[in-house]
């Protein structure tokens, strides 16, 4: 079990292998603060991938001085398969939960945004927001994004843009020896290198123009609103619908 330390502990939730690129400064930040850092994964790659991109993201982390130990890859044990999380909440919430409770002084967890890029990052938005508002560490909930449509025609996209629809956004400087330690990070994951084609040009222009780390906070009333006006990205590239995700959603908080 988790043992409590006095600088506290810091969580971070991800649906994919490779989604902590969001959050990179946040835990730097939180381990040169000395709180324990520990990870969990919520889905497994895709045809037969799994291994190779839980290695990838393990020597990323460990490059950042996590402990190999804190990282959990819920998604291999739950047999959640990369795209299907929305189908899958009760199992993954359930096991949320719990990993959630097993930690004491919790002082920070991030999770992906609630924002219409991956229907994977919102179903696990939505199952985080529940599992910290009934474990009483909703205030310590923080949301990060990774990539939206809002305002977009496909193929285009946002990277690293929060929606203001979703709060204040808490802005943390990144110093230019950080920038080019995270984008050297970015490299760090062959298996992935389709999605990095499109994504790292995004990327770089956020931390030369921005060289922010952004949060923003989590409310359970977002959840019952479509992320942003106009298709979403995951809709724009046929991967789910919002029907299927409010179907899923509602499913889910019948039955908890």
């Amino acid at each position: 079990m988790p043992t409590k330390r006095a600088a506290g502990t810091a969580l971070f939730l991800f649906a994919h292998q490779d989604d902590e690129y969001g959050v990179f400064q946040a835990i730097e930040d939180s381990l040169q603060r000395g709180r324990r850092v520990a990870c969990a994964y919520l889905t497994e790659g895709a045809a037969g991938s799994g291994p190779r991109r839980n290695a990838e993201s393990l020597a990323v982390l460990a490059g950042m001085g996590v402990d190999a130990r804190e990282v959990a890859f819920a998604g291999d044990r739950l047999a959640i398969v990369d795209g299907t999380l929305p189908r899958h909440m009760a199992a993954a919430g359930g096991w949320l939960r719990d990993w959630l409770a097993s930690f004491d002084d919790v002082e920070l967890i991030c999770v992906t945004a609630w924002e219409g890029g991956h229907h994977d990052h919102d179903a696990l938005h939505f199952l985080a927001a529940h599992a910290a508002e009934k474990l009483g560490l909703l205030a310590r909930l923080r949301q990060y994004s990774l990539y939206n449509a809002l305002g977009r025609r496909a193929p285009w996209f946002n990277v690293l843009a929060p929606l203001a629809a979703n709060g204040a956004v808490e802005r943390t400087a990144v110093g230019w020896g950080a920038r080019a330690r995270h984008l050297g990070r970015l490299l760090r994951y062959p298996s992935q290198w389709k999605t990095w084609v499109g994504l790292f040009p995004f990327v770089l222009w956020h931390y030369l123009r921005h060289g922010s780390q952004q949060l923003q906070p989590v409310a359970l009333a977002r959840l019952a609103q479509r992320p942003h006006d106009g298709p979403l990205y995951y809709e724009q590239r046929r991967f789910y619908t919002w029907e299927a995700m409010q179907q899923n959603m509602a499913e889910w908080l019948a039955h908890r």
